[in-house]
């Protein structure tokens, strides 16, 4: 009779399971409006929710409404705000994939979007791009934000070529070649701090991460980059799976183990230097995000990553907002107080066993 109602139990307990998905990916969504609602309309000029909406009814949509707002306020809310939060959003949720993708390739619960020396890469372009005497914009991008993309790049394609990631079970020479070329990259974003004089204040606020200079030009082009990345990711879930299982438990199931693993750490690179292009370092989101929905709905890849995406781009631009609200300091420092005590409770459960 005990197992006969342990069976029943557990039958009865799978369609509450298989529904988790579902209301997480609800209220997700839910919480994903409310915060941006919040974002376009709070600040240090505050416009009503209830004429934020209509704003954004009224230029988005062309529906004729009453109007009950100030042709600035209007300009706040489409021309600065809604590009800021927008942003905000795009990059959340490409360091949220990027994170869980690095996780399971790596199968290592404590990889971040920058754990290829990424960061360090982008950090040391946007350094030179500020000693450098030369001044062009296009896009409204400026060379710092070129050359730090192309610094995050450069640095994922070091790290893949010289740690020679060839066959099964190589995973520990990428990670190691990937520490030491951040720490040599490292060292020359501290030379270039160094020397860069009156410049040191704008490579700081690079550092730490932020969406003041957030517009529509911006956001339109790190949109494509980023959710292209993302979708080609989420595509690729049954592989990233896979690899969840080992390597050679990939192999097994016709995963063509040495082919998917550098498409995908190629696409999780992408996406994370389109992000810190836009928005310099921001830390744990990439961290945080993955690790909720794991808990929350199990490893399966094919439902982190979405989710993930959501909820990083909700804590993106809960952080965004807080930092608005606290005089605009970095976004990254706001990241870092939420994500710095999970990381270390994360720690902790790791060294107890835990695996992805």
């Amino acid at each position: 009779m005990t197992a006969i109602a342990s069976t029943r139990a557990g039958l009865a307990g799978r369609p509450r399971i298989a529904r988790r998905p579902v209301l997480l990916a609800g209220m997700g969504l839910a919480m994903l409006a409310i915060v941006v609602v919040a974002g376009v309309a709070a600040g240090s000029v505050f416009v009503p929710p209830g004429d934020t909406l209509a704003i954004l009814a009224h230029r988005l949509l062309g529906l004729d409404i009453a109007t009950t707002w100030t042709r600035a306020e209007e300009t706040i809310v489409v021309d600065l705000r809604l590009p800021r939060v927008l942003t905000a959003m795009t990059v959340g949720a490409g360091l949220a994939v990027a994170g869980a993708t690095f996780q399971g390739v790596l199968r290592n619960p404590l990889a971040d979007p920058y754990v290829l020396g990424t960061a360090s890469g982008a950090a040391l372009g946007a350094a030179i791009a500020v000693l450098v005497p030369v001044r062009t914009v296009v896009l409204e991008f400026g060379l710092l934000h070129g050359l730090a993309f192309l610094g995050a790049l450069g640095a994922v394609f070091l790290v893949y070529r010289f740690s020679r990631v060839g066959g099964h079970g190589q995973m520990t020479s990428l990670l190691l070649t990937g520490y030491a070329v951040g720490s040599l990259l490292a060292a020359g974003l501290a030379l270039a701090m160094y020397l860069s004089g009156t410049g040191l204040r704008q490579i700081f606020a690079y550092l730490l991460g932020g969406f003041e200079a957030a517009s529509w030009v911006r956001f339109a082009t790190a949109l494509p980059l980023v959710l292209g990345a993302s979708a080609l990711i989420i595509g690729r879930a049954r592989a990233l799976n896979g690899f969840l299982l080992g390597e050679e438990a990939a192999a097994h199931l016709g995963v063509n183990v040495r082919r998917e693993r550098a498409i995908l750490l190629g696409l999780a690179s992408l996406a994370t230097a389109a992000a810190v292009a836009v928005s310099g370092l921001i830390g744990f989101v990439g961290l945080v995000a993955p690790h909720v929905v794991r808990l929350a709905v199990g490893p399966n890849a094919r439902l982190v990553l979405p989710l993930a995406a959501l909820f990083g781009a909700i804590l993106m631009v809960v952080a965004d907002l807080a930092a608005r609200l606290l005089g605009e300091i970095p976004v990254g420092v706001v990241t870092a107080v939420i994500g710095a005590p999970f990381f270390l409770a994360l720690l902790r459960r790791t060294r107890a066993g835990y695996e992805l």
